[in-house]
């Protein structure tokens, strides 16, 4: 059974790139939101195995809202993305509900698959 994803990201062209390149190295992206709350929505009612939740959205900072994605979709791997540099964000990961950092222009399945721990999703 393929990793299930919810993508959180403002940027509709984004979302859906990354739904394609995603899919095409064999995930299953569930869910896309366009801000907090309605991606804490879809988390509670997909429960994915991973959100792919962007940093900054209309509505607040994916790094202090990730652990809220985490209780609503327990088991959930949440990994953030930006256009930031992984050092610019080096200082979160780890924190609570945060699994990992991937910047926007090197996500692709074989990134993603890299970051995700064997224990934190189905597939």
């Amino acid at each position: 059974m393929p990793v299930s994803i919810l993508i959180v990201d403002d940027h509709d062209g984004f979302r859906r790139r990354a739904a394609r390149a995603l899919e095409a190295d064999g995930f299953a992206v569930i869910g896309q939101a366009a801000d907090l709350a309605s991606g804490l929505a879809e988390a509670a009612r997909l429960h994915p195995d991973v959100v792919l939740l962007d940093i900054h959205l209309p509505d607040g900072c994916g790094m202090e809202f990730a652990p809220k994605f985490a209780a609503q979709a327990p088991g959930a791997q949440v990994i953030l993305t930006s256009t930031y540099d992984a050092h610019d964000v080096s200082h979160v990961i780890g924190e609570p509900g945060i699994a990992g950092f991937l910047p926007k222009s090197e996500l692709s399945g074989d990134a993603l698959a890299a970051l995700l721990s064997p224990a934190g999703h189905g597939g």
